[in-house]
């Protein structure tokens, strides 16, 4: 699982419909992400953002890696 998808599905709970909503962005964005093509900081930026706004608590590392106890 890379560590966009762990954030739309364990952290957020959405469809990449409803998180690339939720942020601003378009769903293949999210799609592309999630196979591992690059984000931009302003993208980090939005989901930070987002996460904040819904009280999730956030680390800036769940950019780069998921937590070890989520890892399948």
């Amino acid at each position: 699982m890379t560590p966009i998808r762990f954030i739309r599905t364990r952290l957020f709970h959405l469809s990449q419909s409803d998180f690339a909503t939720l942020i601003g962005r378009t769903q293949a964005s999210v799609s592309r992400w999630e196979s591992g093509g690059p984000f931009t900081n302003e993208d980090m930026a939005a989901i930070r953002e987002a996460a904040t706004s819904r009280s999730i608590g956030w680390d800036d590392r769940y950019f780069f890696e998921q937590p070890a106890e989520a890892t399948p």
